[in-house]
């Protein structure tokens, strides 16, 4: 990954910021800037990935004293990152807002549709259909996630959850699904009805759009 002095000034994560505004900076280049610099060894984008992938995995509620076991982040740098968390946090909360529609969603998830590879999400939901949490459940590669529905409800069960929407992007672009996304919809749906939390929707997206099987009439019985 390039060092912020090579890159052109106009795509450096800080000039792009002044100069367009926060909405054209990935996730990476967002962190990049929070960061402020890296190490003789490590260039801040290089941190910033080490950092996005810790996140991806769900773990946005990691401490500063986690943070620094990234490499290239010490107290500062985790003092910063886990400041940003908790005030995004107290500002804007996805717990409890209530799901009537895929549309619903997809503001907890959009950050993800630009991933180059797939990232299968679970949300919980309570009774009142209003979301209790989301969270990353497999990373795959470049167009395919292996997911167990072991791992889609283990959280939930801990929730208490009632029920469940499950999400992956594809990094193809295309939404489109696969025969296995039919075939772990129809699983993920078996295992919820056993458990007793209702599998409501999978939702397929990417930056071109969305593809909802419930919208579509193609949720299993």
């Amino acid at each position: 990954m390039r060092k912020i002095s090579e890159m052109p000034k106009f795509e450096r994560p800080r000039e792009k910021l002044l100069e367009r505004g926060v909405g054209y900076l990935s996730d990476l280049e967002l962190l990049a800037v929070l960061i402020g610099n890296g190490t003789k060894d490590c260039s801040v984008m290089n941190v910033a990935g080490k950092v996005l992938k810790v996140l991806d995995k769900g773990c946005d509620r990691v401490s500063a004293r986690e943070l620094q076991e990234i490499e290239g982040v010490g107290p500062a740098k985790s003092a910063v990152i886990a400041a940003a968390l908790e005030f995004a946090r107290r500002r804007i909360r996805p717990e409890g807002i209530k799901i009537t529609s895929a549309c619903d969603i997809l503001p907890l998830i959009s950050y993800l549709a630009n991933r180059k590879q797939e990232h299968f999400v679970c949300v919980s939901l309570n009774g009142a259909s209003e979301v209790i949490a989301t969270r990353v459940v497999s990373v795959g590669l470049v167009n395919n996630v292996q997911v167990h529905p072991r791992e889609v409800f283990a959280d939930p069960i801990t929730d208490r959850a009632t029920a469940v929407i499950v999400a992956h992007n594809h990094p193809s672009g295309s939404v489109a699904p696969s025969q296995e996304d039919i075939e772990v919809t129809k699983r993920l749906k078996d295992a919820g009805n056993t458990l007793g939390i209702k599998l409501i929707d999978h939702i397929i997206f990417s930056r071109k759009g969305y593809f909802s099987f419930l919208e579509n009439g193609q949720m299993p019985d």
